[in-house]
């Protein structure tokens, strides 16, 4: 036994040439559907896409309450009541999701309730009821929370980092106020309803082992639905960043002050974005990057710390997020910003490199691993306007960029006399 040597076991290259588009149709009212068919299960998930974030807004809440009261203030046909029944019966998972740009309601259930599902989701979906009573139980209930998280500094840093590098006026910015959730009245929910609850502002993305009669259940269900001429407000413009490049709001009795570091960037669809991922993920990006293993495992500073790169509608943005005692947050501040120094002057040497590599391209891997999973990354795409080819093209680039790219990348996007500094935390 002694004799014997170890023997790794083989590595084989990560390849995902397999990836295609999936499969479109035009519902009979122009609702174009995508469908990735696979998987052995017999579910299918369904998600309703609106253009309906907080972009289409003319009052804050207005988007994201609309789409919380679908199940919450029944429909013209049902009560909330019945309708929260008749999910739990057939076992349809229902989830509504308000981002910045979209509006997301999933649904997933069981093929043989494929004709019940989609019935009640066009019930809730498209013929909603806003009553009085049930919007003022459900906001009464999001001012508690919202006040209980004024009390988090992690919260009070990501609102005010927002607001810095996108602007006070714009909705990528806009921090929420206590009176804002007492000034919801339904006839906002039905006004946001009509105008973005529409075929001309919805796509479907359909995936699972979907039955044979799917494209034809599709268009019975919603492609009946009538198409009004377009009545939507103007985007607005591309937001702008506050002059005000550090900030430090004082929080009585915390224990911890919250670092928010970043600005905003380059989207999905710029040919650079893929390389600054891969930068990214090099400098806080996973749970071995540099900035966990300097702020968490060498100094102490932290329990943990993120870098993200995010591609919005109208904008893309850096955020490096962590919690710190109040002891060390300057010498977390400078550790960070050593960290992205480093990245701009030193190579990237090949082991770390290749750690870096094998990692995201395992994460790319998971990014299709089933049909849902699939429609996800493909509905990422669809977002920026770009196709599935943009995967295969992340492959290449995360298997070939150098050491030398990563200089350059780190030193083109990350300009430290450019971020934001956001803190909240005790004083000083």
């Amino acid at each position: 036994m002694k004799n014997q040597k170890s023997v790794k076991p083989p590595v084989n290259p990560i390849n995902i040439e397999f990836i295609s588009e999936p499969e479109k149709i035009t519902l009979s009212n122009k609702v174009p559907a995508y469908i990735v068919d696979g998987g052995n299960e017999e579910i299918t998930k369904i998600d309703f896409v609106f253009r309906a974030g907080f972009t289409s807004e003319e009052i804050a809440l207005q988007s994201s309450t609309t789409a919380r009261m679908l199940t919450e203030g029944g429909s013209e046909n049902l009560t909330a009541n019945e309708i929260n029944h008749i999910l739990d019966y057939y076992g349809i998972t229902f989830n509504v999701t308000t981002d910045r740009d979209l509006t997301i309601i999933s649904a997933i259930f069981l093929n043989k309730y494929f004709n019940k599902a989609l019935e009640l989701c066009r019930e809730i979906i498209f013929n909603p009821r806003f009553p009085e009573d049930e919007l003022k139980t459900l906001m009464n209930r999001r001012l508690q929370g919202f006040i209980i998280s004024r009390e988090k500094v992690s919260t009070i840093a990501t609102e005010h980092f927002f607001e810095s590098i996108f602007g006070k006026s714009h909705p990528y910015g806009l921090r929420l106020s206590a009176e804002d959730f007492l000034r919801i009245k339904p006839v906002h929910l039905r006004n946001f309803h009509s105008r973005y609850y529409t075929p001309q502002e919805m796509t479907l993305f359909v995936s699972g082992k979907t039955p044979p009669e799917t494209k034809e259940l599709l268009d019975n269900y919603f492609g009946s639905i009538e198409h009004f001429p377009s009545d939507r407000k103007k985007t607005p413009p591309l937001p702008y960043g506050e002059k005000k490049r550090n900030l430090f709001i004082p929080k009585e009795g915390a224990v911890q002050s919250a670092i928010r570091i970043g600005s905003q960037t380059i989207k999905r669809s710029n040919p650079d974005f893929i390389s600054l991922l891969i930068v990214n993920t090099i400098l806080g990006g996973y749970f071995g990057s540099r900035l966990m293993k300097n702020l968490r495992e060498d100094k102490g500073y932290t329990y943990g710390i993120y870098s993200y790169l995010v591609s919005l509608e109208l904008a893309g943005y850096l955020l490096i997020a962590t919690e710190v005692g109040k002891k060390y947050t300057q010498k977390a501040v400078k550790e960070i910003i050593q960290e992205i120094k480093l990245l701009q002057k030193e190579p990237v040497k090949e082991k770390e490199l290749e750690m870096v590599k094998n990692y995201m391209l395992s994460d790319l891997v998971r990014m299709f691993d089933g049909p849902f999973a699939t429609a996800e990354s493909f509905r990422l795409a669809w977002e920026s306007g770009i196709d599935m080819s943009f995967y295969k093209t992340m492959a290449q680039k995360i298997k070939s960029i150098t050491a030398d790219e990563i200089i350059h990348i780190a030193r083109s996007y990350y300009d430290t006399d450019e971020l934001y500094t956001v803190i909240a935390g005790p004083e000083k």
